[in-house]
């Protein structure tokens, strides 16, 4: 885990006075035929690892996602906003940050966040291609911003650094669309 000293890809954390990014190796990008698998992840909330089958369109939802299905989400490059109870200007201002720019965005709530605010993403060498089931490949780093408050500028910072950068990445990030 790295904070505020960069990571072993050579990019400097991201961070502000009220938000704080950590790195964590990744997992191994296995699948799993339940999204209500117990599963012991390295982060919190999780970026990287085992996860569902089928990830969720990407969106803004009004109640909780399976951890499971959203780092599916992850594996496709995605990023993924949740908050807890941070209340509901706050909750406004991260649906603007989404309306803004919603290509391979989910937005949820998690209680277990408390008051915080966290987004997440994995980084990693792209797949070799027809590789669908990939074996010990270079999992790469799983990122989390963890937000005491919501900072649109350093959340966008993140999005524009860490978005589609994972191994089953999308050609573009205008291929993922919201509801794909």
């Amino acid at each position: 885990m790295v904070a505020f000293g960069g990571d072993e890809g050579g990019s400097a954390a991201i961070g502000s006075k009220v938000c704080q990014e950590e790195s964590f190796p990744a997992l191994q990008p296995d699948h799993l035929a339940n999204p209500d698998a117990n599963v012991t992840y390295n982060s919190f909330p999780p970026s990287s690892g085992p996860h569902y089958q089928q990830p969720a369109p990407w969106g803004i939802y009004p109640d909780p996602i399976k951890q499971t299905i959203l780092v599916h989400n992850l594996e496709h490059g995605g990023v993924v906003v949740q908050y807890g109870d941070v209340g509901e200007a706050a909750v406004k201002d991260i649906q603007s940050y989404y309306q803004d720019d919603p290509n391979g965005i989910i937005v949820a709530p998690y209680s277990k966040l408390g008051k915080k605010v966290a987004l997440t993403a994995w980084n990693q060498p792209p797949y070799e291609r027809n590789q669908s089931e990939p074996e010990d490949v270079d999992a790469g780093n799983g990122y989390v911003l963890t937000c005491t408050s919501w900072d649109e500028q350093t959340a966008a910072e993140f999005r524009d650094e860490r978005r589609n950068k994972s191994g089953e990445r999308y050609p573009s990030v205008d291929d993922m669309t919201p509801g794909t």
